[in-house]
């Protein structure tokens, strides 16, 4: 019976790689059936390689930021398709630990002097640190009035984040969906975001958007900003 139900699953996932709707990508313009991920079909854009959260975050780009061409941006393991939707800015370095970006920063303590930037974006970064750390830290380096882009993998109907404690690379994925996650949240990200000195929006994919570029039901760009 189990290798039964595998073939249905592999022979239903099969037609939805072949048959599912086509999508459109807001970011290099592709219109076509996406790409699988793993167990998720219609997921990435073979077109500029991007997923669900990039390009809800070139849509909250184009429909609702303000960004000032005065603006100073630095972006955590910046994805090329998100940077060139930011257009021109002041001045825009790309960070992370290693050296494939321009500054080699550890986000839980960054060599930076307070207010250095008035735009930060970390996309799916704070589940792999102290973000304890690293929010305090992102609103030391916020200049006042500055913003913080936030996403993280969460759980809305948790009430609070499930954190690892010791987690197993194997336990890891199990609980947090990757083997390199150090919890999955739960809508008390809002708290945490808020406990380090931030006010907090969102900005939502919901629907035509989910079905035309292929978005997560509810997935949510976290507007972070630092009281003037």
């Amino acid at each position: 019976m189990l290798e039964l139900r595998a073939r249905i699953a592999l022979d239903h996932f099969a037609r939805a790689v072949r048959e599912g709707p086509e999508r459109e990508c807001p970011i290099c313009g592709y219109h076509g059936r996406f790409s699988p991920v793993r167990h998720k079909p219609s997921i990435w854009c073979p077109g500029c390689d991007s997923r669900p959260r990039h390009r809800l975050l070139k849509l909250w780009l184009e429909r609702e930021a303000e960004v000032a061409p005065t603006s100073r941006g630095l972006h955590f393991a910046a994805e090329p398709g998100v940077s060139d939707a930011l257009g021109d800015v002041e001045e825009y370095r790309t960070a992370y630990l290693n050296d494939r970006f321009e500054l080699r920063l550890d986000l839980e303590e960054m060599a930076l002097p307070d207010g250095r930037f008035d735009l930060i974006i970390a996309n799916h970064v704070l589940e792999h640190v102290n973000d304890f750390k690293a929010l305090r830290e992102i609103s030391r380096v916020l200049s006042p009035g500055g913003l913080a882009v936030l996403t993280v993998p969460l759980v809305e109907g948790w009430t609070e984040t499930l954190e690892g404690d010791g987690w197993s690379e194997e336990e890891a994925k199990l609980f947090a969906t990757d083997h390199t996650h150090l919890r999955l949240y739960g809508k008390d990200f809002r708290d945490r975001i808020r406990a380090a000195g931030l006010a907090c929006e969102e900005f939502t994919a919901v629907e035509p958007d989910v079905s035309r570029y292929g978005l997560h039901r509810g997935e949510k760009i976290f507007l972070a900003r630092k009281n003037i």
